[in-house]
């Protein structure tokens, strides 16, 4: 039987319980033979990736009404999940996929079609399901300028990276396989979002339930799609795109 190593740092990943994301990142990093995880370049990328995350993901957590927690505690568990997260990516997205994390040569033809695929799909939302969904999920939605700037900058900042390039390098990783990976990150946003519909208070009607799983699912199989390939910079603009649809209509004062 492997004999397991009780050092500091080990003790800290297991009995850190209110920290489970930096408990997983020290786990993975020195107890299990991941050693990219280890690696100063993927450490300081992660770090620098996460500070930035958690400024621009401040409006968000600022402009949050009946907040549970104070902004400091919010901040800080976006820290260390970011951390981890980005740990993931910036570890494992190009050794499995041959692609940078962040591709700055990006070809025409894949921008050309990011930026199609974001109008038509924000037009489809914004005139055919947004109204729908709206009734339901008002939260989900900006009232204003200010809050829409502040949802937008949390999308780019963390959800993408929580539901799309974190899931997605963590199962190639596992997999090796590419198409499973795809799969397994839809799979996931599509839990997540069962999950936050089913603690809601409010309730959705089945068919608008199904209409947001169908519309979920799409969105994070072309994120990801537009991720694999080409990497973070094509599906934050693709992303961004899809925020514009709440643009028309929304007045400058709460």
């Amino acid at each position: 039987m492997r004999k397991v190593r009780r050092g500091p740092l080990h003790l800290l990943a297991i009995r850190s319980q209110s920290l489970p994301f930096l408990r997983l990142y020290l786990t993975l990093a020195f107890d299990h033979p991941v050693r990219n995880l280890a690696k100063t370049e993927v450490v300081k990328s992660a770090a620098i990736a996460t500070l930035a995350g958690a400024l621009v993901c401040y409006p968000r957590l600022a402009l949050w009404p009946n907040r549970s927690y104070p902004i400091w505690y919010l901040e800080a568990v976006l820290l260390l999940g970011g951390f981890v997260l980005w740990a993931f990516v910036f570890a494992w997205h190009t050794k499995f996929t041959g692609q940078p994390v962040f591709n700055l040569k990006l070809p025409a033809k894949p921008c050309v079609l990011a930026t199609l695929a974001g109008i038509i799909i924000a037009t489809i939302l914004h005139w055919f399901v947004d109204p729908l969904l709206r009734a339901g999920t008002p939260e989900d939605y900006p009232a204003d300028l200010q809050q829409w700037f502040a949802m937008a900058l949390f999308s780019l900042g963390f959800t993408q990276l929580f539901l799309v390039f974190a899931p997605f390098d963590w199962s190639v990783r596992l997999s090796k396989r590419r198409w499973f990976a795809m799969l397994f990150t839809v799979l996931f946003g599509v839990f997540v979002l069962v999950v936050k519909t089913r603690s809601s208070p409010t309730q959705l009607a089945p068919s608008l339930f199904w209409l947001l799983i169908i519309v979920r699912a799409v969105i994070s199989f072309l994120s990801v799609w537009f991720y694999s390939r080409y990497g973070v910079i094509l599906a934050w603009w693709w992303g961004f795109l899809l925020q514009t649809r709440h643009l028309p209509g929304l007045g400058g004062d709460p």
